[in-house]
């Protein structure tokens, strides 16, 4: 049985040189990653944080970035400690586990950071060259192209840490380094459009669909249309109350129809204003206690396995239609839009997907100091918090439209027919 919560990372030398030589073949076998690309202008950016106290921040569009951030740490010789999400440590029977607390991880909640952790961060942060990893999404995103709403949480730790510092020395400093990973399919634009054919074929047959004269953007909306169809009919949406209604509504509709129905299963509670990803944070949230063990104090005690396997999959619903947005699609059907779009939906139909081969690009900006937001701290914690995270938001954004770059539409964008008028 493995442990309930990690709170002690450490660093075993012989297992993190085991990473550190072992990292390419791994990360092929295991993720059908082709290798992290750092432009030299960033390796040299990231070098200056060697030796400096720093928060490293990244996007989280994936379960993969902290494997990324690992290589990043490996690649400029330092290490970086992790805050990794309880159910992480669960992965094969606890063996990733057992792996990740030895080269730095530290386990959390989604959403909820309790007072070991917290303590555990600080202690990391007070050290003189102590580096710490987060996620200001505060979730898997599931969009490359996107950034969720950031938790303040992230800006609250930056204070907290850079505090612990300042007890140990009064000249203390601790450094912010925004990055962002962006993911770019492997092969030629003929091999990556024979793979998206094969894969949407398959799609359809399931689907009893058949392509016709459809453009390809054509088919991926018919696709989702017909998805949505379904799931409203499952869920119990009457046709009467979405007839006329255009898709961004239905979407909507069917994506708060299924996070409402997983809340009434694990007695989660919403505030009226909540939006979807404020709602699946919350059920992230008490999914991950569930499986960790330690249950929110409101969910159900009598809860079956059928129960939660029955809100995992209202949660997997809703997340599918987060993910899948024709607006952005039809602008941009770079071929890591179109991958996203195939595997949310092999997911929703078949259960499973498959990573497609691809390659991780980093890309950073300069590093800041918390110091001048620390100084507003002292007199206003909320506006410290508020305008710490507004910097961070601000610098992500940048490096996002930076990875955006990376790739090109692998199909004309808005090519789906004369008739249909999104965007």
């Amino acid at each position: 049985m493995y442990e309930r919560f990690v709170y002690c990372p450490r660093f075993e030398i012989p297992i993190a040189l085991g990473l550190d030589l072992s990292f390419p073949i791994l990360s092929k076998l295991l993720f059908n990653i082709d290798g992290v690309e750092i432009s030299k202008e960033d390796e040299l950016r990231l070098k200056e944080i060697k030796n400096k106290r720093v928060l490293y921040l990244s996007n989280q569009p994936s379960d993969l970035e902290p494997i990324i951030a690992y290589y990043v740490a490996n690649k400029i010789g330092t290490r970086f400690h992790f805050m990794a999400s309880r159910s992480i440590f669960n992965w094969g029977f606890g063996l990733v586990g057992e792996v990740i607390k030895r080269v730095g991880a530290f386990s959390v909640i989604t959403g909820r950071l309790n007072r070991k952790a917290i303590k555990t961060a600080k202690q990391i942060l007070a050290e003189k060259d102590g580096k710490l990893v987060m996620y200001p999404e505060g979730m898997v995103s599931g969009e490359n192209d996107n950034l969720a709403s950031f938790m303040p949480g992230v800006a609250q730790v930056s204070f907290w840490g850079l505090e612990a510092a300042l007890e140990k020395d009064p000249n203390a400093e601790l450094w912010i380094q925004p990055s962002f990973v962006k993911y770019k399919i492997s092969g030629s634009r003929d091999s990556i459009l024979a793979d998206i054919e094969t894969s949407l074929s398959r799609i359809e047959h399931k689907l009893k669909l058949y392509p016709g004269g459809r453009t390809l953007l054509r088919r991926f909306l018919t696709v989702g249309r017909v998805m949505l169809e379904e799931t409203e009919f499952e869920l119990g949406i009457p046709r009467s109350e979405t007839e006329g209604k255009d898709f961004d509504y239905r979407l909507g509709r069917a994506r708060h129809t299924a996070l409402n129905l997983a809340a009434s299963i694990l007695n989660v509670k919403f505030h009226e204003s909540d939006n979807a990803i404020q709602k699946l944070r919350l059920l992230f949230m008490s999914l991950d206690s569930l499986e960790a063990g330690s249950p929110l104090s409101s969910t159900p005690k009598n809860l079956t396995d059928q129960n939660i396997r029955r809100a995992k999959q209202l949660v997997d619903t809703a997340y599918a239609f987060i993910i899948t947005k024709p607006k952005n699609l039809i602008q941009w059907p770079s071929a890591e839009r179109l991958m996203e779009w195939i595997c949310s939906f092999e997911k929703h139909i078949f259960g499973k997907t498959e990573a497609r081969a691809r390659k991780a690009h980093v890309v950073v900006a300069p590093a800041f100091s918390v110091a001048p937001y620390y100084k507003t701290y002292g007199s206003n914690k909320k506006e410290a918090i508020q305008s710490l995270l507004t910097e961070m938001r601000k610098e992500m954004e940048i490096l996002l439209e930076r990875g955006k770059k990376e790739s090109e539409p692998i199909v004309p964008p808005y090519s789906v027919g004369l008739d249909l008028q999104i965007g």
